[in-house]
């Protein structure tokens, strides 16, 4: 796959984006949380309350299980790039758990109870912390010429709350959630959607991601440029051979002249 390279014929990870990134380029789609707000602070805490509740409901020791479930360290609390909780809708995770229960002897009625009682989703406005200015980022990107989307595995109410809190919801255009019916990433029907609803070609669309599954996303819509950043729950090994530039931040994304 090719990257767009630095003056010095390297590849670009990690640092500001070049100039040319965003050429040609007239919609944004960005993931969340990872990419626009901070995901450990977010999902891990979420997390630990969560098990507590249900070791509460059970009587059963989770921790363990609940982290390899959705893929989190135990010991430092990271969440891995392909571990449950980094991309998949929050559902899907409840179904999981009651799966996990089941396998742990509760009767499936008994556990679908048990973490019904225990699940609260994250306060997405207190929790919902930015990774940069996101209002003036956007308002930048806007005035460079660039329409706004938000793809995301999150459901409609939390993501629309969040954009509310954080301000910026008057500067999106469109936004994907995962209980609007389509398929989730790492399918393009997202991106695609998106795409139709702004009269934009995906060629002429950047897919902006912290997970595996935002980059394979972009890269299954057809998306003219795929944008890993480090702000999430993958690293430069792991987001570089989807895409076409890994940037530090969003951040990096404010346009000068010649990128207009």
């Amino acid at each position: 796959m090719a990257s767009i390279s630095d003056t010095t014929g390297g590849a670009h990870r990690g640092r500001a984006a070049p100039p040319d990134l965003l050429g040609g380029i007239e919609l944004i789609v960005f993931d969340k949380d990872g990419t626009l707000i901070d995901f450990q602070y977010m999902w891990t805490g979420w997390l630990a309350s969560t098990t507590e509740r249900l070791e509460i409901e059970t009587g059963l020791a989770l921790g363990a299980e609940l982290h390899g479930l959705m893929g989190v360290d135990p010991a430092s609390g990271v969440v891995l790039p392909h571990g449950l909780l980094a991309a998949t809708p929050m559902a899907r995770i409840h179904e999981r758990v009651v799966d996990l229960l089941v396998g742990r002897g509760q009767p499936r009625k008994e556990a679908a109870r048990a973490v019904a009682a225990a699940w609260r989703a994250p306060d997405p406005v207190t929790l919902a912390r930015p990774v940069t200015n996101l209002g003036a980022l956007f308002s930048t990107l806007r005035m460079a010429g660039r329409r706004l989307a938000i793809a995301t595995t999150d459901d409609r109410l939390p993501t629309e709350r969040t954009l509310d809190a954080l301000g910026i919801a008057g500067l999106i255009d469109a936004v994907a959630c995962a209980d609007d019916g389509q398929p989730v990433k790492p399918a393009p029907d997202a991106v695609l959607t998106l795409c139709a609803a702004l009269g934009v070609p995906p060629a002429r669309t950047a897919v902006v991601g912290d997970a595996p599954a935002d980059l394979r996303m972009g890269r299954a819509a057809g998306a003219g440029r795929v944008i890993g950043v480090l702000t999430g729950v993958g690293d430069t090994a792991t987001l570089q051979p989807l895409a076409d530039v890994v940037l530090e931040s969003v951040a990096d994304l404010a346009p000068s002249d010649r990128t207009r």
